[in-house]
């Protein structure tokens, strides 16, 4: 028997969501993937617990996902617990005292922070888990085009930041990071097929210019946070994900069929109310 789904409230992702929010959320995990291989890992605030499953599938050495709903934590243990190597616990991310100093080798934190307001508290504890050449990945929406531009309010989201303030908190409690941006772009890509082909990547804007590499609005921040930048160095500076289903071209495509279906639909209905409003005029101008 299956387990029933997490409701999906707004507060945490769950796997079963569409569109947007699935690539946003999954690509994090599968950014962590590689780096999680013969590792110990944290992920901190797991929620519905399909990324600390991931990871451990991925070839973690262990891993141990925590989140503060107990709702959470039932569930990915009925769902995810018999995952070789994962376990799953209630705690606060804020507050993981009864975690022995450096116990691991990377920490993940997925639109976890914007959620706290002891954002302080969290990191300094991450810093006190993370052993000498450890990782931590955390992300978080960028103020600036989450909220501002789109005017949109998250009631979930207590401490949203800035860039330089997220930068500058990471800053207090980790010496080096490298800071990415993430956005779902629409892109037409190219690829070569052979072992030996490199490539710059360009945008253009009301087709008037190209440029090199990638300038938008980033949506969301992932940051990766370690003691020394040597730790940093191999670290990829472009990563792309996407489900081999293209589902948001289905759901695209979808709406555009239904938009067509409907636009045809209301043509029929109008030259049918405009040839019985003929009729009409016709049978007043009989009856004189």
């Amino acid at each position: 028997m299956s387990t029933p789904e997490l409701p999906f409230t707004g507060e945490r992702f769950t796997p079963e969501c569409v569109r947007e929010i699935w690539h946003e959320h999954w690509h994090r995990y599968a950014f962590s993937a590689p780096l999680a291989r013969g590792r110990r890992v944290l992920d901190a605030a797991c929620g519905e617990g399909f990324g600390s499953a991931l990871l451990a599938r991925a070839g973690a050495q262990s891993v141990l996902g925590v989140d503060i709903a107990n709702s959470a934590v039932s569930h990915a243990r009925e769902r995810y617990g018999a995952q070789s190597g994962l376990r799953f616990e209630r705690a606060d991310v804020c507050a993981l005292d009864a975690l022995p100093d450096g116990s691991f080798d990377l920490i993940v934190s997925f639109e976890t922070l914007e959620h706290v307001e002891q954002q302080e508290a969290m990191l300094r504890g991450f810093s006190r888990l993370l052993s000498a050449r450890g990782l931590l990945l955390i992300s978080t929406p960028d103020k600036a085009n989450y909220s501002d531009t789109t005017g949109q309010s998250n009631p979930y989201h207590v401490r949203e930041l800035y860039r330089e303030q997220f930068e500058q908190l990471l800053g207090e409690y980790f010496p080096a990071h490298r800071l990415y941006a993430q956005k779902l772009l629409f892109q037409s890509a190219l690829w070569a097929l052979d072992p030996h082909g490199g490539g710059v990547l360009t945008h253009t804007q009301h087709m008037e210019s190209l440029h090199e590499g990638l300038n938008y609005p980033p949506l969301y921040y992932l940051a990766v946070c370690a003691r020394n930048e040597q730790v940093l160095v191999n670290l990829p500076s472009l990563s792309l994900f996407g489900d081999a289903g293209e589902s948001v071209y289905a759901h695209y495509n979808e709406e555009v069929r239904r938009h067509i279906a409907a636009g045809e639909r209301l043509a029929v209905l109008e030259r049918e109310l405009a040839n019985t409003r003929a009729e009409l005029t016709r049978l007043k101008a009989e009856r004189g």
